[in-house]
């Protein structure tokens, strides 16, 4: 027998996600396509940075500028800690997440 549910998810039209490691950073960010062009709904572009400081921050401020509204992070051991911490300083709501479970995610 089929029960109804109601379905609460979210979907987030302005998104980074992150890869961390010891030395460098993958970011994908992913905001709405231009309306006027037809079958483009998303664009995405795929950047990589130095975990230096000054690296993340010019990153922080450039996904501000943006205006993502969340960026997802999956890192090994602690490397997340000062990325995840500069990030939020800058006003922005990082998600650290098990990379097995990046797929779930709206």
């Amino acid at each position: 027998m089929f029960a109804e549910s109601v379905d609460d998810e979210q979907i987030i039209e302005r998104v980074a996600a992150l890869d961390l490691g010891k030395a460098e950073l993958v970011c994908c960010v992913r905001l709405p396509g231009k309306s006027g062009s037809p079958g483009l709904r998303r664009v995405q572009e795929v950047s990589t940075h130095t975990t230096m400081t000054r690296a993340v921050t010019e990153l922080a401020n450039r996904l501000v500028d943006l205006r993502i509204e969340r960026v997802v992070m999956e890192a090994t051991s602690d490397y997340w800690k000062p990325v995840f911490y500069l990030l939020e300083a800058h006003g922005l709501q990082p998600w650290l997440v098990n990379a097995r479970d990046v797929k779930h995610l709206p």
